[in-house]
Parts: structure tokens; C-alpha cells; sequence
């Protein structure tokens, strides 16, 4: 369920485009399992990526206008438990056709990893690759 305050980070028409999204995500490389469909072994992605899809699908806003130009992202990525690997390429896919149109147009990524055991999520900031710094400034303010 989203709360009013995951509307008031989600500033998903500013400049820059703040997003915070509940629940630890799953690591892209190590979330595919292998089945086989029509007798044939096939790739598809593990239940908890499919899940988190979801969860991230119901909270993510849709921007107006998807950014069309050249961005920088910058993101922290709180995890339950130490175990996980610092991966946000699952994030990246799930941001396309909601921010930009595809995720070749980040340019720029600056990425961290946290640990909060009781609140695992992450928050996203994005704006044109010329905001760069400001992109990182921006979430360094957001996640002290």
C-alpha cells in the first residue's frame, strides 16, 4: 500500500526526479532460474524478481514526460542483510517506460549500497547528465 509519505518522496515530474520504492529488490544476475517450457530449458527470472516487479510496478509513479535525453542516475539501495550483491540493473529495467524510455540514456550512475534490516528499499534520483552533481548531491541529502 503506498502511504502518503512514499507520495511526498516520490517527486517523480521534478527536476530532479526523486523516487523511493519499498523492499529490497533482487539481484538481476543471480535471480533466474531455470525451467523447461515445451521441453525446452529456458532462463526466467527468480520468484522474488518477479515479485519485486510487482511491488515496484504498484509504487512507481509514471513521469508525464519520460526524460528523452542523455541522464544521470544516482541511487542507494537499502539491503535486509549483508549478503546481498550491490546490483541495479533489476531497478533500471523496472524504471523504463515509467522515467525513460530505455536505460541506455543513463549515462552517468553513481550507486551505493545500505543495510537497514527493518526498512530495506531504494531512493533513486535522476536528471539530465549535465545535472550530475546536482543528481548526486541531491541523494546524499536524501539519505543521511
Amino acid at each position: 500500500m503506498i502511504t502518503n509519505h512514499l507520495r511526498k518522496c516520490n517527486s517523480i515530474d521534478d527536476d530532479p526526479c526523486i523516487i523511493t520504492i519499498l523492499g529490497e529488490p533482487a539481484s538481476k544476475s543471480n535471480s533466474r532460474r531455470l525451467v523447461m517450457i515445451g521441453g525446452k530449458p529456458r532462463f526466467i527470472k527468480s520468484q522474488k524478481a518477479l515479485s519485486y516487479g510487482k511491488d515496484f510496478a504498484i509504487q512507481c509513479p509514471i513521469r508525464k514526460d519520460l526524460f528523452t535525453i542523455d541522464l544521470s542516475l544516482a541511487m542507494k539501495i537499502y539491503y535486509k542483510t549483508r549478503r546481498p550483491d550491490l546490483d541495479e540493473s533489476l531497478i533500471l529495467d523496472l524504471l523504463q517506460k515509467k522515467v525513460f524510455n530505455n536505460d541506455r540514456s543513463i549515462k552517468s550512475k553513481y550507486i551505493e549500497w545500505g543495510l537497514s534490516k527493518d526498512n530495506p528499499r531504494v531512493v533513486i534520483v535522476i536528471s539530465s547528465l549535465d545535472n550530475k552533481d546536482l543528481v548526486i548531491k541531491t541523494l546524499l541529502s536524501l539519505v543521511v
